[in-house]
């Protein structure tokens, strides 16, 4: 297939490009690589794909040195124009639409950024993907849009019309846009709301990579909730295996439909929501525990309550996935926190090397 990703400088996108274009599928890669977060890390990622950085140019295609099915663009969702023409002249199978503004405590800061990518850019995905005949549209929701929601496991199939953050908020609000696009343009759509990831070339706002980096400098880390959180954290790996088995499978209509008793997670229309978690809520508390193993280090921790915005658990019903697609996360915690400590100081004690090579020798 050819298919575009967008979000491909990011941390999940990342890892999908890589699965992508290992399988043989035709990729190209969207990022703006915006600076919410340090863009070293973003150019780290491009790099491990093939994309030389000096290279980039705004609203200019790039080839992989390294994958010859792979080129990346640096292109903004905003972009009417450059998204269109980009449309136009790459004529893709299937969109994978990870860009967003991320960050849940972010959008308590910052909202009208995600007013501006999480629905500007969402709508002209979705109008490129419309006029240009995308067979399947598969996007990033978020298990934030639970919300307020208290029954446990989260179901697809419950109402989550109680969001507590504008980010949440946002990612209802793209369910519903694509809804929308299914029914009246009969364009296949499928949300998928991530629960936690984790792993290599994660992100630095992640409680993972945020606990890891204090630990190793000898700084205390904050537990928010009194250390009372439940988490669904799943393995980057599990996630874009997820991912993939949804692009094989186009949404398409739920024939059993009931109006008087509709069901959230499907439609008449080709429109579908699944979970993609772990199927597996685990206690923050031995998370870190597990995290201070690895490291060998004890972590000094400064108990907090709980933030705006936050919720103190989640947890994914996955049984939809396993039913429909046959996806089963595999990746324990253990395993999953071992790989993304080795992977950190690696790759942290490698940019330092670079960076002292790089400095001038003083006198």
């Amino acid at each position: 297939m050819k298919i575009l990703v967008t979000g491909s400088a990011g941390f999940i996108g990342y890892h999908l490009v890589k699965r992508l274009i290992e399988r043989g599928d035709q990729v190209v890669g969207l990022d703006n690589i915006n600076d919410y977060y340090d863009v070293e890390l973003k150019y780290g990622r491009l790099a491990d794909t093939g994309i030389v950085r000096n290279q980039i140019a705004y609203g200019k295609e790039q080839q992989s040195f390294y994958h010859p099915n792979y080129k990346f663009i640096k292109l903004d969702l905003t972009d009417r124009e450059g998204l269109s023409s980009l449309f136009i002249k790459s004529e893709f199978d299937v969109v994978c639409n990870l860009a967003a503004q991320a960050g849940v405590r972010y959008s308590l800061q910052n909202p009208q950024a995600y007013i501006d990518s999480n629905i500007n850019g969402f709508m002209n995905i979705l109008e490129c993907s419309r006029h240009h005949r995308i067979k399947h549209l598969v996007y990033a929701s978020s298990s934030s849009v639970y919300g307020l929601n208290g029954k446990m496991p989260f179901s697809t199939h419950d109402n989550v019309d109680h969001p507590v953050s504008l980010y949440a908020a946002t990612k209802k609000s793209n369910e519903l846009m694509a809804h929308c696009y299914s029914h009246l343009f009969n364009l296949p759509t499928t949300g998928l709301r991530f629960f936690t990831v984790y792993g290599p070339w994660g992100r630095p706002d992640m409680a993972l990579f945020i606990f890891t980096k204090a630990i190793l400098e000898g700084r205390p880390i904050e537990i928010f909730n009194n250390g009372k959180m439940m988490r669904d954290f799943t393995y980057v790996d599990d996630i874009v295996k997820g991912i993939v088995k949804v692009f094989e499978n186009p949404a398409t209509s739920n024939t059993e439909w009931n109006r008087e008793d509709p069901d959230p997670a499907s439609s008449t229309a080709p429109y579908r929501v699944f979970n993609i978690g772990r199927g597996r809520s685990v206690n923050l508390m031995d998370f870190i525990g597990e995290l201070e193993k690895k490291l060998g280090i004890q972590a000094i921790k400064v108990f907090k309550p709980l933030q705006d915005g936050d919720v103190s658990a989640t947890w994914a019903d996955v049984s939809e996935l396993e039913r429909v697609l046959d996806y089963r996360p595999s990746v324990s915690v253990n395993s999953g926190i071992k790989s993304f400590v080795e992977w950190y100081v690696n790759f942290y004690a490698e940019s330092a090397k670079k960076e002292k090579l790089a400095s001038p020798i003083s006198a």
